[in-house]
């Protein structure tokens, strides 16, 4: 066999080779386990159950971690390797007073974090694991789904680099019906779109409203006028516990709201 065919079917067997190896690892390692874009609730810390309200989050996205602690927000960063994970201990947070009992779990579920050295998914759970082979925290997966749901507007981005609470006694309502449509109340008008989402991407369709004019509260069209063109910016969003954040294609929170009650 010549020298040049000979050598051009042994690269050939190394190429099958390498891409078999490749396949095995992301079939470890794949997108059954991966953290990135993952939202997860917390279930039990140190082996105890966690109070139901305020809940505890955490989310993965980009190398970068954030969630509530129960008290105050919390983001950092974190490196992977196979099951191992590295979480940056400078995380930062908000810095909100909260009751004894309520800001002791969260410093337990932050040095949690700290101490973390693996991690397992098991289906809808995930595991927090140290280097003793202890399990610190776990969590239950978050559902992503926006059909369905119905939310009450706490801020909007008001167009000016600033994202302001809504006017005392206004009402701003968004409800994802199954079907595609967006509706609700834009405090004085109500409103309808259509919207598609696709992973973590929303688009949100040219908005239409009626056309009643109102007096009060003070400044509630303006504040209209500026939710309506915030819905319009919409381009991701974000589940995080009974959080969601409607954000721009630049990451600006145009959006958030708490579930309708």
């Amino acid at each position: 066999m010549p020298t040049q065919i000979f050598f051009g079917i042994l690269a050939m067997i190394v190429g099958l080779n390498l891409a078999s190896c490749a396949s095995a690892i992301t079939s470890d390692y794949g997108s059954s386990n991966t953290l990135n874009q993952t939202n997860w609730l917390l279930t039990e810390l140190n082996n105890q159950a966690v109070r139901q309200e305020p809940l505890i989050t955490l989310s993965f996205e980009n190398n970068q971690i954030a969630g509530t602690d129960g008290c105050n927000r919390y983001h950092g960063s974190y490196t992977l390797s196979a099951d191992k994970i590295s979480i940056n201990k400078n995380i930062a947070s908000t810095m909100m007073a909260c009751p004894e009992p309520i800001s002791q779990q969260a410093a337990a579920y932050i040095s949690a974090l700290m101490e973390t050295v693996s991690y397992k998914i098991d289906g809808q759970h995930l595991l927090l694991i140290n280097a003793s082979g202890k399990t610190l925290a776990s969590f239950s997966k978050q559902s992503m789904e926006l059909g369905g749901t119905s939310w009450q507007v706490l801020s909007v981005n008001n167009g000016k680099q600033a994202v302001v609470s809504t006017i005392i006694d206004s009402k701003l309502t968004a409800h994802f019906s199954s079907d595609g449509k967006l509706s609700g109340s834009a405090g004085c008008n109500q409103y309808t779109a259509s919207y598609e989402v696709s992973g973590k991407t929303i688009k949100i369709g040219s908005v239409a409203a009626t056309r009643k004019l109102c007096m009060k509260p003070e400044s509630i069209m303006e504040q209209e006028a500026q939710f309506l063109h915030a819905l319009e910016t919409v381009a991701r969003y974000r589940l995080d516990g009974t959080r969601l954040e409607l954000r721009t294609v630049t990451n600006a929170l145009a959006v958030m709201a708490n579930p309708l009650r």
